[in-house]
């Protein structure tokens, strides 16, 4: 039964969905602060991890992961203006019913 559930855990982190986002000017993001481009977010648990895709790297926060009644079309980012940079609200995730909340 250990190795069964271990499998299926590894499973689950490899086909782990990931969600592509621009951001077009300075973001913070929870805890961190994200320079204008294009990133993959992923979501495991209640962690974000955005990759930054010209660099690599990586920059993780934590997130309140909640599902909604409603499937989401697409990957939509909800922000607002906090002096020169946006703060990220919310995240909705293109294809599945689960919004990240900052």
């Amino acid at each position: 039964m250990v190795v069964a559930a271990l499998a299926l855990s590894s499973l689950t982190i490899v086909n782990a969905k990931s969600y592509d986002i621009i951001l077009s000017s300075l973001t913070k993001a929870g805890n961190i602060t994200l320079k204008p481009g294009q990133y993959k977010l992923k979501v495991d648990g209640t962690t974000a991890t955005f990759i930054d895709l010209n660099t690599s790297k990586s920059f993780s926060t934590p997130v309140k992961v909640e599902n909604t009644d409603k499937k989401f079309d697409d990957t939509r980012v909800q922000s607002k203006k906090d002096g020169e940079a946006d703060t990220i609200e919310e995240i909705d995730l293109g294809g599945s019913k689960t919004k990240v909340g900052f």
